[in-house]
């Protein structure tokens, strides 16, 4: 005898199978992608939106379709020295800059960057910053300056030199009544050197010194320096300086849009900053070394090692900015005596166990010498 069937018995029996199906199919879940603006502070040209891009890039490919970043070359939505602003209230998702560029905020921002850092190397620097306190310090002058951002420091820059000169200067005496361009505490340096300092971005410097606006100017390196034009609009180059010798970049994000993230994402942000740290490194090693080269030989640039009797000037002139800066700002003093207590002890491990390269590298290379003297 056949089962009759009723339309509710067929509508049961339909059901049971679609349920039975879904039970025996793989849950695929589709990710949706977060997608991040961000704007560098450098020309599209310069290595350091290249090394901005590079971070980016880290980023995307270990978070595959989940949280994509795009990087804007410097002025693309807001000029370089409004990035922190930006990024604060939204109008961009993060940026790539350094942190000096904040100074006109708090004057303890460009401790990060300028000045002699008692002595301490960038990657010392960045080693005060991530486990002496630094990091907490950072926060509290952004929140007192209410910018609610989540900041990333990295990449221990190499000593920059005291810049591009139509003319080389021997003495500190050349320096009063030079309409020179740095940027944040190397201004307060170099006015109480006597020097008629303009604070310009990046992509401003040559244009500027190629119509006579500034005589001389500092930058940050061989790579950026020559294609930024530097060799076009001057032929000589003084190496070496305090004004900004353990200086790092910063990597910025809306705290917002930072913590909506999930965990995942955050700790792929965490170890792709501390991968870029050491990529940068590497790859400006290769790239500065090669420019330098191209510098001297292609370009016919000059090379001169600024005089210790201007080292020495700059360190007294240092000495003079921190003081007044830490009379009127306490956030300043603050910064200084917690560098000043890690510089101490880093610093005393670092020259007694640091063997002298130069002696090495001399015996092997060595012709006189690569620099001339001013």
């Amino acid at each position: 005898m056949s089962e009759m069937k009723t339309p509710r018995r067929r509508s049961l029996l339909k059901g049971a199978a679609v349920a039975a199906g879904a039970m025996s199919a793989p849950m695929v879940a589709v990710a949706q992608t977060t997608s991040f603006r961000f704007q560098s502070t450098w020309p599209a040209k310069d290595i350091f939106h290249e090394f901005a891009l590079d971070f980016a890039k880290k980023v995307n490919d270990m978070a595959g379709n989940r949280l994509k970043i795009e990087v804007l070359p410097s002025g693309a939505v807001v000029p370089a020295f409004q990035l922190l602003e930006a990024v604060n209230k939204g109008t961009l998702d993060g940026g790539h800059g350094v942190v000096a560029y904040h100074y006109g905020k708090n004057s303890a921002l460009a401790l990060w960057g300028s000045g002699p850092a008692f002595g301490m190397n960038p990657n010392i620097v960045l080693s005060w910053h991530y486990y002496g306190g630094g990091k907490q310090l950072l926060e509290e002058i952004y929140k007192s300056i209410n910018m609610d951002v989540v900041s990333y420091l990295y990449g221990p820059m190499q000593t920059q030199p005291l810049g591009w000169f139509k003319k080389p200067i021997s003495n500190v005496a050349q320096l009063k009544g030079l309409k020179y361009r740095t940027v944040g505490l190397a201004v307060d340096l170099f006015t109480d050197l006597g020097a008629a300092v303009n604070p310009l971005p990046g992509g401003e410097i040559v244009p500027a010194l190629d119509r006579g606006l500034i005589e001389a100017a500092e930058f940050n390196n061989a790579s950026s320096d020559r294609v930024l034009g530097f060799p076009d609009v001057a032929k000589n180059c003084m190496l070496q300086s305090f004004h900004q010798s353990g200086e790092q970049f910063e990597i910025l994000f809306n705290r917002g849009k930072y913590n909506a993230l999930a965990p995942e994402l955050k700790a792929i942000i965490d170890y792709a900053v501390q991968a870029a740290s050491a990529d940068f490194a590497w790859k400006a090693i290769d790239r500065n070394s090669k420019d330098y080269i191209e510098l001297k030989t292609k370009d016919k640039i000059n090379f001169y090692k600024t005089p210790d009797a201007i080292l020495r000037a700059q360190l007294d002139a240092w000495d003079r900015v921190v003081a007044k800066k830490s009379t009127d700002n306490p956030f300043f003093k603050k910064v200084l005596d917690s560098q000043r207590a890690f510089a101490e002890r880093a610093g005393q491990w670092n020259f007694d166990y640091e063997v002298n390269f130069r002696m090495a590298w001399d015996r092997y290379f060595a012709k006189g010498g690569n620099t001339k003297k001013a």
